[in-house]
């Protein structure tokens, strides 16, 4: 495919044993072929770098967000690894940049304090839809099936796995997300809903023209810890993303 796009940016393996491969996903970078993107996407460039046409996802990481994902190189052990996903036994962290500004009320669904009378933390759960060929996901009344944890990282403004201490941009600030559900966009909806759209979002709140990348500006998102108890060798699992915010 000699017209894809070159992304002047390779992922980081930083764990690997014979069942599983934990990469550092930068941002731009799509997990597996989508589009125009084929030999650049993480998948396509593990399986040609350890010669290993079996490697396969155990979940997905949204092109524009960075952070850890792994990938299963047995194929016995496939099913294992891609329960802990759509199980929800994986737990999440993720980071984001975005507005220091008071939140909104949503259109729909629910917001709760959970611990008011602070704002933060605090739990965001909506309906949210995404129509095949539509780019963006949309929250519309009805029972919920999304939710997401937003709070706040320490007194200094970092969380414990935020790599550097970089100063931020001016009117922005740290959250950290926890999210309960993974649907498609989740994080990015809930986070535009409340009245606090991540930094460098092109869909959300507003839809931007397509056109080539800006690596420059990237979205201000990392999927930063990811732990879990490996399902064949019951050892604990703790990654971390090094790809900076700001």
């Amino acid at each position: 495919m000699t017209d894809e796009p070159e992304i002047p940016f390779r992922p980081v393996v930083l764990y690997e044993d014979e069942r599983i491969i934990v990469i550092d996903k930068p941002h731009f970078v799509p997990t597996t072929p989508r589009g125009m993107w084929y030999r650049q996407s993480a998948l396509i460039r593990l399986r040609e770098h350890y010669a290993e046409p079996q490697i396969t996802p155990a979940h997905r990481l949204d092109r524009l967000t960075a952070g850890i994902v792994v990938f299963v190189r047995d194929p016995a052990c496939r099913g294992a690894y891609q329960m802990l996903f759509q199980n929800h036994l994986a737990r999440k962290t993720y980071e984001c940049l975005a507005p220091a500004a008071p939140i909104t009320r949503p259109h729909t669904g629910t917001l709760t304090l959970l611990n008011a009378p602070a704002v933060f933390p605090l739990l965001r759960c909506s309906h949210i839809v995404k129509d095949r060929g539509r780019l963006q996901a949309y929250e519309v009344p009805g029972e919920p099936n999304a939710r997401t944890i937003i709070d706040l990282p320490d007194a200094c403004g970092m969380t414990d796995d935020t790599p550097d201490a970089t100063a931020l941009p001016a009117g922005t600030r740290r959250y950290v997300l926890h999210p309960v559900t993974g649907k498609t966009h989740q994080l990015r909806v809930h986070m535009s809903s409340i009245g606090l759209p991540i930094m460098g979002d092109p869909f959300y709140p507003t839809l931007k023209p397509s056109g080539p990348d800006d690596f420059s500006t990237p979205l201000q998102l990392v999927a930063r810890r990811l732990e879990f108890k490996d399902p064949v060798s019951g050892r604990d699992m703790v990654f971390v993303s090094s790809v900076p915010l700001g």
